[in-house]
């Protein structure tokens, strides 16, 4: 049966309460019981791992066997599957609930397959109520669902040559106010910001996220430094809002899997050629983001060194997701071609 109105604005309530949890290892969700009759009686949300998750924490707002024949409206299917907590299926067959109405599938191996056993039951199930909403909401979650680790930018800024700074080691600044704006509104995306320790020696760079006027934004990504130099005591990035991390190790894989781990969703690399190179040539992109500025410096100091192509036939062919001009410059977003699509909002 298609979700009355009742039910599509409890999905909308739910979706609202889903977003007060934190984003992490688990993905926001939130819930709302509604009557046989239509009347919201309950409400619950995840609040991060190791809790209740969104159905079972409404579920226990309710008196025993209040929720006998109701609807329980969810932003994600319900789980299958005993981790940290018991299976959402199961609490709900066991509360009697009578119809899941959801927005977004569960893509885990493990904890999908919650709808198909509720059904099996005899339970009413609706799903992809409220669907694009949902997805929206679960984007980097679903993201790291996909990728098995968290989502990857590369970023760099250029001359039209190709070139990032001029043969003396010089590069502020290449491009623009309306780019380098337009960089740190999407540092504030993310989750963790890399950079590699040669950077951090040449530049001391700050690795913050600031508003046009130079205050900082509301959320800042943790800074990563990766490589075996120390970073200086005096260094700018020490005065960061958060704590920085400090990886001496070269498995970019291996650092992926550890933030992975912390619930980190989003990375944004910002490190330099040898940095972003090693990402890339790794298969480690998911995105590329490049500025280019009108300007030509010709010189040695390209945007990416070594990649490993030797030969056209292994060029990284990527696909142009948006080219849009920000002041003189040119914002290109590309992904690599075998698993690019359309960029939500550009």
């Amino acid at each position: 049966m298609p979700a009355t109105q009742a039910e599509t604005s409890a999905m909308e309530r739910a979706l609202s309460l889903a977003a007060r949890g934190p984003k992490g290892v688990n993905p926001q969700v939130g819930a709302v019981i509604l009557s046989p009759t239509g009347e919201v009686i309950s409400e619950g949300w995840h609040r991060g791992a190791g809790t209740a998750h969104a159905e079972v924490d409404a579920l226990s707002r309710l008196p025993e066997g209040s929720a006998r024949g109701a609807t329980a409206v969810v932003s994600l299917e319900p789980c299958n599957h005993t981790g940290r907590t018991g299976p959402c299926s199961r609490a709900l067959l066991e509360a009697g609930v009578a119809r899941v109405v959801y927005a977004v599938a569960d893509p885990g191996d493990a904890s999908s397959g919650g709808a198909a056993r509720l059904r099996a039951a005899g339970v009413d199930i609706e799903p992809g109520v409220l669907a694009d909403a949902g997805t929206r909401l679960l984007d980097s979650w679903l993201s790291v669902q996909r990728l098995g680790r968290p989502h990857v930018t590369v970023k760099w800024a250029q001359s039209l040559d190709g070139r990032v700074a001029a043969d003396d080691g010089t590069s502020r600044w290449i491009t623009g106010p309306a780019a380098r704006e337009d960089v740190h509104r999407r540092r504030t995306e993310a989750d963790v910001i890399v950079a590699g320790i040669g950077t951090v020696l040449a530049d001391d760079p700050a690795l913050t996220a600031r508003t046009p006027e130079g205050a900082l934004r509301e959320h800042q990504p943790v800074p990563l430094i990766l490589g075996r130099r120390e970073i200086p005591a005096d260094a700018a990035l020490r005065s960061h809002p958060r704590p920085f991390l400090h990886r001496r190790g070269h498995d970019l894989s291996a650092v992926l899997a550890e933030l992975s781990g912390l619930g980190v969703h989003r990375v944004f690399v910002e490190g330099g050629p040898t940095l972003a190179s090693a990402f890339v040539r790794d298969g480690l992109a998911d995105e590329m983001l490049a500025y280019l500025a009108p300007v030509l410096l010709g010189g040695g100091r390209l945007a990416l060194d070594d990649i490993g192509v030797s030969t056209i036939r292994d060029a990284r062919r990527l696909r142009t997701v948006s080219i849009d001009l920000l002041g003189d410059d040119l914002r290109v977003i590309a992904r690599p071609a075998a698993t690019a699509e359309p960029t939500k909002g550009e």
